[in-house]
């Protein structure tokens, strides 16, 4: 694995929920996948996808406890983390769940319950009206509305300018090195306070430029315009959560998808911003468990 997966030799040695992690090769990426399960026999699969700039350490605290109930699947996606990009697919959000879909075929799953995060919610919507799943999705501080007004055409032509200079992810990456740094970008940026480990680990992610390219690739491949005149096809129950602290998504966002979608649930969550999974996985994982009970399908 050292020749093949360097990256993983030196920064996924003591990667949150390492023994459960695994390389599955599905429509020419090597995914990062961890997998957990309960003793249970035939438990529900629970499909976690992170954010833009995240990886599967953005599920460490909750993991094991949903795992206690579900067959959990987490996976990077393509340029974060641990999967690699690969330059003949696109970062956009039609085409990243299209090869989930294929990583999934190859995993033999269905997901019962698609868990996502901000960007992580809108992939989950994208994969349930392209296959016509009616499974249940939570969505943590979901980004599921474009950009309004000049911003819409300014920010993805900005994020294509970043990507094109091959500079960019390396000084992003050594900004990030410096001490404090990635501390108060979080903080500013989400409005969570997360415990010291998990800044440690986005750190070691946004000191990569790998991770920061990835990052930046996903941003300007980034549309929601079709995700949005599409929500009203949602067939599964869907809850969207926002942090009450949350400083990247405005309240007036999620209750504004959340009028698009069908029956759609919206709930606050009070004291926590962007990473509220992070902050509080307990109640992150008593919130999930609570909902899919409600609407389990076997």
């Amino acid at each position: 694995m050292s020749r093949r997966y360097p990256e993983w030799e030196r920064d996924g040695i003591d990667w949150p929920n390492h023994g459960a992690s695994q390389f599955v090769k599905a429509d020419g990426y090597d995914w990062h996948v961890q997998m957990m399960e309960p003793k249970s026999k035939n438990p529900p699969t629970c499909l976690l996808i992170h954010g833009t700039g995240a990886a599967t350490h953005s599920w460490r605290d909750m993991m094991p406890i949903l795992a206690k109930r579900f067959r959990v699947i987490a996976i990077d996606l393509p340029g974060h983390g641990f999967t690699r990009p690969n330059p003949r697919r696109r970062a956009s959000l039609s085409g990243m769940a299209g090869s989930i879909a294929l990583l999934l075929e190859e995993l033999e799953t269905i997901p019962d319950l698609i868990v996502g995060h901000s960007a992580g919610t809108a992939i989950g919507l994208q994969l349930m009206l392209d296959n016509s799943w009616k499974n249940p999705l939570v969505g943590f501080t979901p980004a599921l509305k474009p950009f309004p007004g000049l911003a819409a055409k300014i920010f993805p032509q900005l994020a294509r300018m970043l990507f094109t200079n091959p500079f960019i992810s390396l000084i992003f990456a050594r900004i990030a090195r410096g001490p404090g740094q990635t501390e108060k970008f979080l903080q500013r940026s989400t409005g969570s306070k997360i415990d010291r480990s998990g800044v440690e680990y986005y750190k070691r992610l946004f000191s990569r430029s790998g991770h920061c390219d990835g990052a930046i690739r996903m941003m300007a491949n980034w549309r929601l315009e079709s995700l949005q005149s599409r929500l009203g096809d949602v067939a599964g129950p869907v809850l969207l959560l926002h942090g009450q602290k949350d400083s990247a998504i405005p309240k007036s966002a999620v209750t504004g998808s959340a009028a698009l979608i069908p029956g759609c649930e919206v709930q606050e969550i009070p004291n926590l911003g962007h990473l509220a999974h992070e902050e509080n996985p307990e109640l992150a994982a008593e919130i999930i468990e609570t909902f899919a009970k409600k609407h389990r399908r076997r």
